[in-house]
Order: C-alpha cells, then sequence, then structure tokens
C-alpha cells in the first residue's frame, strides 16, 4: 500500500488533467470507469495533495458535463451504426435500450438523475440513447447538470471523508481479509474431510 501511495504522490499534482482527460474519453466509451477516478480524486484530494482539492472536484464535475454531452451527441450522430461495433455492442444492446425507453417512458427526464448513480455503463447507454432518441439538448443538459452536480457532490463528499482515514479503513481491511483467509481455508479443509470421510464409510459398506 505504502509503495502505491508513494507512486500515486509522484503524479498527485496534475493528477486532477490526467483524471479530466479519462473522463472525458469514456464519453467515447473508452474502458475507463468515472466511479473509480471519482473515488481516486477523492481519495488524493483527502490523504495525498488536499491543497488541490478544488481542481481535483471540479476536474471531475466538469468533465462529467462533457462527457455526457459526448456521449449524447455520438449517440445522436452516428448512434445506429456504432450498434454493430464491439467497442459499442455491450453499452448499446438492445436488451439495454428498451430499458432506457422504459426509465424515459416512466420517469421522463428524471431518467437522468436516477442514471448518475447507477455504474457500470449504464450512463453512457442513457446518454447515447437519449442522443439517438433525439431528446432535445438543451432540456438533457441542464437536467444532467443537476443529475451531475448532485451525483459529484454526494459521492466526492463521502468518498473524501473515507479517505481523510484510509489508514483506519485499511487496518480493518486487513483484518477482514485474514478473517476471510482463514474461514476459507477451514471450509477447505473441512471439505476435505467430509469427503474423505464418505469415501472411508462408502469402502466399509462395499467390504
Amino acid at each position: 500500500m505504502d509503495s502505491i501511495l508513494e507512486m500515486i504522490s509522484r503524479h498527485a499534482p496534475q493528477a486532477h488533467w490526467y483524471i479530466f482527460g479519462a473522463i472525458i474519453l469514456a464519453g467515447f466509451n473508452v474502458p475507463f470507469s468515472i466511479d473509480v477516478l471519482l473515488l481516486l480524486g477523492a481519495f488524493l484530494a483527502a490523504a495525498v495533495v488536499p491543497e488541490h482539492t478544488v481542481q481535483l472536484f471540479l476536474s471531475i464535475l466538469i468533465g462529467s458535463y462533457i462527457s455526457a454531452w459526448c456521449a449524447y451527441w455520438l449517440g445522436r450522430l452516428v448512434g445506429q451504426r456504432l450498434q454493430k461495433r464491439k467497442l459499442f455492442a455491450g453499452v448499446l444492446h438492445p436488451d439495454k435500450l428498451q430499458k432506457i425507453k422504459g426509465f424515459y417512458d416512466k420517469y421522463g427526464m428524471l431518467t437522468l438523475l436516477i442514471g448518475r448513480f447507477i455504474p457500470f455503463g449504464v450512463r453512457n447507454c442513457i446518454f447515447m440513447s437519449s442522443g439517438m432518441s433525439r431528446v432535445h439538448f438543451g432540456k438533457f443538459a441542464l437536467m444532467d447538470a443537476l443529475a451531475s452536480s448532485l451525483w459529484c457532490t454526494i459521492c466526492f463528499t463521502l468518498f473524501y471523508l473515507l479517505g481523510q482515514h484510509y489508514q483506519i479503513l485499511w487496518n480493518y481491511l486487513k483484518a477482514f481479509n485474514l478473517v476471510i483467509f482463514c474461514a476459507f481455508g477451514v471450509t477447505v479443509i473441512g471439505l476435505i474431510w467430509y469427503k474423505n470421510r464418505k469415501k472411508t464409510h462408502a469402502t466399509k459398506v462395499s467390504t
């Protein structure tokens, strides 16, 4: 853990630019997790470069706005053709698009607010399908600005507070891993003993 922190610390003063760029690329479906980038930014702000907290927060917030716009226009301009591309096949899968349509039918523009809090590629599907459905861009941009502001503020604050106590959390994690390892070891030993006992019993019965 210490070596990882040391490596991150060396590049931390420029981290907000890296995070911003990666979030923009995520809008074009490059496989960067915005959730992980947000977690990383909040952790850096809390534990490594607290003097860059504002830059890190704004890089995530503004990056999230622009990333959503990129995904929207990508879907609006070339969405139908992208469905045949391997890189976008998962995001623009017909089943996903049907579910997003159902969300829009039920919740309207609130879908963008709900979608901001759902990870694992759902956001990009919502943004691109919004473009493919030709949702009015002004409404889309306004609603997503509200949704993104809430999502970034809540998650960044939560991860920031957790990051301030990362050493305590890390100690708990190590203890938890030890418990899991011991439980796994006991389970394996128990299964081996049970199988051997069953095999021995079967041998006695057959004789």
